[in-house]
């Protein structure tokens, strides 16, 4: 009784997810803006539905519970701002490691070591499964401002460069997804929803 008391437990403190609101706006709905717990799912059925364009073998299982996971942290720490300066990032890194200390550990003792592996196997991008997934978080965000004339980048003059950066994990993981983000990036110049340089 005990272990699913603490499993009910996570998922009650999970609805603490969506009032974490991001900068990407969802288009049918008004242009508001999203919250974490709908970009979770929304990257997880991303990565599901485009996994076959991995060049290196992945685990689509591991990676879509790595993104259902990936920012469970944000329930603590916030959302920050994907082209934040680094002012702005500066103790991040330790408020979500002390939310993911938190929130998982409302899990029993396998599960919590369980989830906390996996988000960090994210976190370093070090293994394929993991760095596809960061590459499918990374490409959303694209294509929701690509969706919106440029939504967050428009509003924050975010250069062509700092997108390119972003959305590096797709050059040799996904060649073909790496192709047609840099086609979206340069039309988004051409439109003048992102600057050039």
């Amino acid at each position: 009784m005990k272990e699913l008391e603490q499993q009910l437990d996570f998922i009650l403190e999970l609805d603490n997810l969506k009032r974490v609101y991001r900068q990407a706006l969802v288009k049918p709905d008004g242009n508001r803006q999203e919250n974490s717990a709908e970009h979770s799912w929304h990257v997880a059925m991303l990565a599901q539905t485009l996994c076959h364009y991995a060049q290196e073998p992945v685990d689509v299982a591991r990676v879509v519970n790595m993104l259902l996971i990936h920012d469970i942290v944000e329930i603590d720490a916030g959302d920050t701002f994907a082209f934040a300066s680094e002012h702005e990032l500066d103790g991040q890194q330790d408020k979500e490691f002390q939310a993911a200390n938190r929130i998982f550990g409302l899990l029993p003792d396998t599960q919590c070591r369980h989830v906390k592996e996996l988000w960090l196997e994210f976190e370093a991008a070090n293994t394929a499964d993991a760095r596809f997934a960061k590459a499918m978080d990374r490409i959303l965000p694209l294509l929701q401002n690509m969706q919106n004339e440029g939504g967050s980048w428009a509003r924050h003059s975010v250069k062509r460069s700092q997108v390119v950066e972003r959305n590096k994990y797709l050059e040799g993981l996904a060649p073909e997804l790496w192709g047609y983000a840099l086609e979206q990036i340069d039309l988004a110049v051409e439109k003048g929803w992102l600057l050039s340089g």
